[in-house]
């Protein structure tokens, strides 16, 4: 079974940072392209952040440079390391999961989101 899992969000100072953890089922990991987006209220979803099975990273022009993508194979996580953040940053930010069209599997998977709020 496909299952997600985000922590990490918070409150945090512009300028300051956090780091956000997706735990992703074992039997789909090795082969899913995993990433990160972002909803706030009253916004369509956005992609931040995509990183491949092979560890290719792709990253959104407005968090370019702040934000790093990377996935742990051994631990079944993706992390987002997100530096110099800024109130428009504020979201819920959602893990997903890309399972290619082969895999019984097949097809988009969620988390449940966690909150990151960026205010003085």
């Amino acid at each position: 079974q496909v299952q997600l899992v985000e922590s990490g969000g918070g409150l945090v100072q512009p300028g300051g940072s956090l780091r956000l953890s997706c735990a992703a089922s074992g039997n789909i990991f090795s082969f899913a392209t995993m990433g990160w987006y972002r909803q706030a209220p009253g916004n369509e979803r956005e992609l931040v952040a995509t990183v491949t099975n092979g560890g290719a990273t792709s990253t959104a022009d407005s968090v370019k440079g702040r934000f790093t993508i990377s996935r742990d194979s051994a631990k079944n996580t993706v992390s987002l390391q997100m530096n110099s953040l800024k109130p428009e940053d504020t979201a819920v930010y959602y893990c997903n999961a890309d399972v290619p069209q082969w895999s019984l599997y097949s097809g988009r998977y969620w988390g449940q989101g966690t909150q990151v709020t960026v205010s003085p």
